[in-house]
């Protein structure tokens, strides 16, 4: 997708600042960050929204919350606490449609959010 802001930081064209790669998952730190801790998990494989994931995804999706496990604790916030978001189009704060975990963590998070 051309067009797609992640898939250009994917593909090298867009700078982002990564914190973690593998062969099916990046994560970068968001450049519009709502707490100390605000990175982005993404899959490699353009998917625009989580109404597009299939069953051939589950693996996909696990291993995206591991990797926020891992980053929070990499971070200091596994013992106090961190939030994991997934937002599903425009009217639940979708912006990028390309499938994006939110990882946020070093402040005290709100509820409800939004």
């Amino acid at each position: 997708m051309s067009d797609c802001l992640f898939c250009r930081i994917r593909d090298g064209e867009i700078p982002g600042d990564m914190v973690y790669e593998s062969d099916s998952v990046l994560a970068f730190n968001d450049i519009n960050p709502q707490a100390p801790t605000h990175v982005l998990i993404i899959p490699r494989e353009h998917i625009a929204t989580l109404n597009d994931l299939e069953s051939a995804h589950r693996e996909l999706v696990g291993e995206m919350q591991l990797v926020a496990q891992q980053i929070a604790r990499e971070r200091g916030h596994a013992d106090a606490g961190y939030r994991t978001v997934f937002n599903c189009n425009a009217a639940a704060g979708q912006t990028v449609f390309h499938v994006h975990l939110h990882l946020l963590g070093g402040r005290n998070l709100g509820w409800p959010p939004g």
